[in-house]
């Protein structure tokens, strides 16, 4: 179990990490665009919250697999049933767990602070870093949290692109399944407990966050 509990924790941190990375950005400039062309990319990065885990997965094993476009390009044999692959498949799949509290939380700010900090001449750089990334700090925590519960829960995904592999693919959602497979409902329950309370605990903490946000912001 502990190798599983490890690895998860390391693949739910690794993948939230280059979330606020990709993520933010993105959701900066999604919130700003008008249009189709914007709504059809927010719609795109939406899709893995509709589509089921196992298509997803499938389409990334397509990708990242021996005979897929990607892993040759690398100057790899495969990316498929590696911690990268892994990483990979976690960033698409929980993308808008980040993208879309945060694109929420700048479309909120409207653009008064923007204009404002324009106008004392800040550079736009200037301008996001000292202006749009602090008023939005609620929703970046709220993409940090989610992201961070969604990927730890993984399974479609993982066990399509991953496998199976001990102490390399193998997080506890695929321990929790292949416990239950093999009829050991004490540990399978115990772990299942464990990650309930975990989510749970993950869930309260951004509601009371976002509460003490809303009062800051007040």
């Amino acid at each position: 179990m502990w190798p599983a509990v490890a690895l998860s924790l390391e693949l739910a941190t690794v993948t939230t990490f280059l979330l606020l990375l990709l993520g933010v950005p993105l959701a900066w400039v999604l919130a700003r665009a008008n249009g189709f062309l914007g709504e059809a990319v927010a719609a795109l990065v939406a899709l893995p919250i509709v589509l089921p885990p196992t298509v997803i997965g499938f389409y990334l094993l397509l990708l990242l697999g021996p005979h897929g476009p990607i892993a040759p390009l690398l100057g790899l044999r495969t990316l498929a049933f590696s911690f990268t692959g892994l990483v990979i498949g976690s960033v698409i799949y929980s993308l808008p767990f980040m993208v879309q509290p945060v694109r929420n939380a700048f479309r909120g700010l409207g653009p008064a602070p923007w204009e404002a900090a324009l106008t004392l001449r800040a550079s736009p750089l200037d301008a996001f870093f000292s202006v749009a990334l602090p008023l939005a700090q609620g929703g970046i925590l709220t993409g940090i949290i989610l992201s961070f519960a969604h990927t730890l829960g993984e399974f479609g995904v993982v066990l399509m692109l991953g496998g199976d592999i001990p102490g390399r693919t193998e997080v506890l959602s695929i321990v929790i399944f292949n416990d239950v497979d093999n009829l050991q409902w004490g540990e399978a329950g115990a772990l299942a407990a464990g990650m309930a309370g975990f989510s749970f605990l993950a869930v309260l903490v951004m509601f009371l966050a976002e509460k003490r946000m809303a009062r800051l912001r007040a």
